[in-house]
């Protein structure tokens, strides 16, 4: 079996009733599994993470994007988290059997079905990417919805496929293929607003942190503290461990406390794994002394035996 995997961001995350709407379009698939759905207030976002087949994934997430347009009006939306339509980013991932070239090809086919039947504008970014510039979805989203009705009028910004108008209520959509992604949080005991920025700014890559670190510091108003967000876009040389430990220290030389720290969406086992290992000072330890992975390999077998 052929799977790949998808983890759409939708620019909801507090009217629960219009997220499981959406989500319900990927359920009525037969070879679509949504492995996990989870909506922000303060970000006002939610992340969906789905696996399936190569035939039925783009069908799936066509329908997604359709209700989603649908349900969100961008006029009206208002988040912690940058964002730039109501189908903010689609990305494509190989899992099993499959390879990076087969969902970059699976993103070139959506995005085009998004950009000339729904007429929103599509941006294909990471190993997608038409332009260098493209790559990094943070220049893409610059400016975000409200800065993209002048942005698109830029040669340099011509959408990939469809209109090139901003879409009026559903904005512009990356779509894309690329590696595992961690999306990961660490919350401040502080409302200061400027420590989070500062603490960002010292953990991610283009601003001399950690070379797979994407971050920005984010005030969570409900909550009255703030936030460092943060996707970590190679678990295996920026591991979480580190990322976490730098921004306690940096935290520490203002006086704040980490208060506690979130992972949005799923995460492969051995980022889990390390994590442990490193924490407990565990050595000679691998994926297979799990014992539910022992399972899995048994029931693995034991279907290709059949």
């Amino acid at each position: 079996m052929k799977l790949v995997e998808s983890v759409p961001n939708f620019s909801e995350g507090r009217r629960e009733n219009v997220v499981r709407a959406i989500v319900a379009e990927a359920e009525k698939y037969d070879g679509i599994w949504v492995l996990d759905w989870s909506m922000d207030a303060d970000h006002n976002r939610s992340v969906v993470t789905l696996i399936g087949t190569p035939d039925k994934i783009v069908d799936a997430l066509f329908d997604m994007v359709k209700k989603a347009s649908e349900l969100i009006d961008l006029r009206h939306h208002e988040g912690e988290h940058p964002r730039m339509g109501a189908t903010d980013v689609i990305p494509f991932v190989p899992v099993m059997n499959t390879t990076m070239e087969e969902c970059i090809e699976l993103s070139k086919k959506l995005g085009k079905r998004i950009g000339e039947e729904l007429k929103i504008p599509v941006y294909l970014y990471e190993r997608s990417a038409t332009k260098p510039e493209r790559e990094n979805l943070a220049n893409i989203r610059k400016g975000e919805f409200e800065g993209f009705f002048e942005k698109i009028k830029d040669p340099n910004w011509k959408p990939d496929f469809g209109p090139d108008e901003v879409h009026p209520t559903a904005g512009v959509v990356a779509v894309g293929a690329r590696e595992y992604l961690i999306a990961y949080n660490v919350n401040l005991a502080t409302n200061d607003l400027s420590v989070a920025k500062k603490i960002a700014k010292a953990v991610r890559h283009i601003s001399g942190g950690f070379r797979y670190v994407k971050a920005i510091g984010l005030e969570l108003k409900e909550k009255g503290i703030v936030q460092v967000s943060m996707n970590l876009t190679n678990y295996k040389k920026s591991p979480i461990f580190r990322v976490f430990e730098t921004i306690k220290r940096e935290a520490a030389r203002y006086g704040v406390n980490v208060l506690e720290s979130e992972i949005i969406g799923m995460v492969p086992l051995q980022a889990v794994l390390d994590s442990f290992m490193w924490y407990l000072q565990v050595n000679d330890f691998d994926i297979n002394r799990v014992i539910e992975q022992k399972v899995l390999n048994i029931f693995a077998k034991d279907l290709e035996g059949k």
